[in-house]
């Protein structure tokens, strides 16, 4: 009779063992991570802190090289001058000076015409008197000089009144135009330059610093990895036998390896994909099963270190 109670007594042991197992959920605490990658490829020419600082708002991290960003700088704003000062002068028209000469120019192609014009008509007057007088060469000339000085009058006349009516509507509209082209490339480039001088966007603890004094990273790649929050989350890998006691908002207690406390927390993720548990989380037989990437939120501050291994379970209903 001893000997069956002691049976019964292992067993459920051993089913209870299993059963802590399905209903736990491994994983690791994390920080929720903001990359600053680089702005431009330039020389780091000062790196203000290490991994493991903290930081707060507004810290200088890292300064790049701003000699070539602020030379591009210099030459937007240049031009942004250059099409400013040409709006400018379409808006204010010719300028008094140019409408007087060209109204000399007309006048002058004006009397040309005029004398072009009563040559012509002498010589005419003269041969429809006596054919002879006149050689037909001789008129020719006169009638081609004529009908060019009459051209050269027209086209001064055009000119005058192209001065005198100013700039089109269309000419400064394609002026103003390029006035904000110029605006917008100074201003991206000026907040490049800023952007050389990479600052903590949050509180927080620096992570890595990947680059160091006098390298230069290309664009993108991440100058500093900063860990923020004032508490760390879960993310953890939920068995096929556990997923359907959990939902987003689910109270759960998060278990730190190597510390006898147990964090009230509440699951903020929970994907419906199901994934291999990956490799570091495995025990026993874990490595055939399935589970579900969830994150847990932990419901107080704590400063507790990045990657700790956790266990959670489902809080009692």
């Amino acid at each position: 009779m001893t000997g069956r109670l002691f049976a019964l007594g292992l067993l459920a042991c051993m089913l209870a063992g299993c059963q802590r197992s399905v209903e736990e959920a491994p994983g690791t605490l994390e920080y929720d991570r903001i990359t600053l990658p680089a702005p431009a490829a330039e020389r780091i020419v000062a790196v203000h802190v290490r991994a493991g600082e903290a930081v707060r708002a507004g810290q200088p991290l890292l300064d790049l090289d701003p000699a070539h960003t602020q030379a591009n700088l210099d030459a937007a704003l240049a031009e942004l001058h250059r099409q400013r000062q040409a709006l400018a002068e379409g808006v204010a028209g010719p300028r008094r000076e140019d409408i007087a000469r060209a109204r000399a120019t007309l006048a002058a192609a004006e009397a040309q015409a005029h004398d072009a014009n009563s040559y012509l008509e002498r010589l005419q007057a003269v041969a429809r008197q006596d054919r002879d007088a006149v050689a037909a060469s001789d008129l020719d000339r006169a009638r081609a000089n004529a009908q060019n000085t009459r051209g050269q009058a027209d086209a001064a006349r055009a000119a005058l009144d192209q001065l005198l009516h100013g700039t089109r509507s269309e000419q400064l509209a394609q002026a103003r135009a390029a006035v904000d082209v110029a605006q917008a490339q100074a201003d991206a480039l000026r907040v490049t330059l800023g952007k050389l001088h990479v600052v903590a966007p949050r509180d927080g603890r620096i992570d890595d610093v990947p680059y160091r004094l006098g390298d230069q990273a290309p664009v993108g790649a991440p100058l500093a990895i900063e860990m923020v929050g004032d508490r760390p989350y879960a993310r953890i890998y939920v068995p096929v036998a556990m997923r359907g006691a959990l939902k987003v908002g689910s109270a759960v207690h998060v278990r730190v390896q190597g510390r006898d406390e147990t964090l009230a927390g509440h699951v903020r993720l929970l994907r419906s994909e199901p994934v291999f548990t990956p490799y570091y989380a495995l025990s026993g037989d874990d490595a055939t099963r399935l589970s579900y990437l969830a994150e847990v939120a932990l419901d107080r501050p704590s400063d507790l270190p990045a990657g700790l291994p956790v266990h959670v379970t489902p809080a009692a209903p």
